[in-house]
């Protein structure tokens, strides 16, 4: 019988998220042949956990301290010693250090996984991230780019080998997340007949800009009120910038117009619920959420940055806006608002890209290509 591929998938945090919703599909699909450790440097969510149906899975969360935990490291150290997976898979800067510690525990093969920014380094210019990933690059086996900017940024600044880069786009469960139309998740009476309901899914932090979303809400009202009358906005996620989200709608006067959800699991029924889809990021790799909603059959408003553009057609599955101009996405928001017939048009298209331009299986099959290149090549 052919042995089992163990891989360590090591996350900052196994909760709700794009890039850990990454690591439950690919987990879900990669087979019998592979059997997975789950381990996070702080916490794993046990309902999160839920999400992943394969069999052969175990999860482990380390605790980790704000700041630098060296206990934390060595804790890693003596978990990979005794697990002793074939690959150790980190992904984004937070788990770098990872890849060192696997390293030093003999672990044979590493993959990094590139996914995007944060609010420390929204552009990849920070010259201490660059240095620390420069360091590790000897280190890692393969690293993974989501976007072409991505991947273009390992080699061209951080000077990581262009033999070691791949570059795998995310997929997105055409079947999961089904076109169609349903508001039965919204509160009675928050969208009468006529209504029309912008959503936004993702952790409410800084980096996602909610706050914009909803200055830009309020600055469309003010500029097309009898257009936007019919507008309602509905963000499904948590996080630290909540309250200024709904502080900025109060002071508008627009709070019943706003409807926050929290955190939710069933995220193909939320996005049913919505006319149209908006992600006023500050920074993206490929985003899963803008994949989700174009599979849902909803047009896209986005902010140019990362691979937004890679998955967004302009005109003909959304709109497309530069990230931190307020005016700019309140008069994006105004155009799809008004213009139902755009709506269904882009919709229809965006499901069609998804279905056709973004498929899950392909994501699968080249994760699955490249852990058994490596491999096969270490022997």
């Amino acid at each position: 019988m052919k042995p089992k591929v163990t891989i360590a998938h090591v996350v900052h945090r196994f909760d709700i998220g794009g890039l850990e919703n990454g690591v439950v599909n690919l987990i879900n699909r990669l087979g019998d042949g592979y059997s997975h450790q789950v381990i996070a440097l702080t916490e794993c969510n046990p309902g999160f956990c839920q999400r992943i149906s394969h069999s052969n899975v175990q999860y482990h969360a380390l605790h980790k301290r704000e700041g630098q935990d060296w206990r934390m490291l060595w804790r890693l150290y003596r978990l990979l010693r005794k697990l002793g997976p074939d690959i150790v898979h980190t992904r984004n800067l937070a788990t770098l250090e990872a890849a060192g510690v696997a390293w030093l525990a003999g672990v044979p093969l590493r993959v990094h996984g590139e996914h995007g920014w944060d609010m420390t380094d929204l552009d990849g210019s920070n010259a201490r991230y660059q240095r620390l990933r420069r360091l590790m690059a000897p280190l890692i086996h393969r690293f993974v780019a989501l976007s072409s900017q991505g991947a273009a940024y390992l080699v061209d600044n951080v000077g990581v080998p262009r033999r070691k880069v791949v570059r795998i786009i995310n997929g997105v469960d055409v079947e999961r997340f089904q076109a169609g139309h349903d508001r039965g998740r919204l509160p009675d009476g928050f969208a009468p007949e006529g209504t029309v309901v912008l959503g936004s899914v993702g952790r409410i932090a800084e980096v996602k800009n909610h706050v914009a979303l909803a200055r830009a809400f309020v600055l469309a009202h003010r500029l097309a009120p009898a257009q936007m009358a019919v507008a309602r906005l509905v963000i499904v996620g948590d996080g630290p910038q909540r309250g200024a989200v709904e502080a900025i709608l109060t002071g508008a006067g627009l709070t019943d117009r706003l409807h926050l959800a929290g955190a939710q699991s069933d995220i193909p029924a939320w996005m049913r619920s919505f006319d149209l889809f908006v992600l006023p990021s500050l920074a993206e790799g490929i985003s899963n959420t803008i994949l989700e909603a174009m599979a849902v059959g909803l047009p896209v408003v986005a902010t140019q940055v990362g691979g937004n553009d890679e998955l967004v057609a302009p005109g003909e599955t959304g709109v497309l806006v530069p990230a931190g101009d307020d005016s700019a996405l309140a008069n994006a928001l105004i155009e799809v608002v008004s213009d139902r017939e755009l709506r269904a048009r882009q919709g229809i298209n965006a499901r069609q890209r998804a279905e056709h331009a973004f498929s899950l299986q392909t994501m699968v099959e080249r994760y699955a290509a490249l852990y058994q290149d490596l491999v096969v090549a270490r022997g």
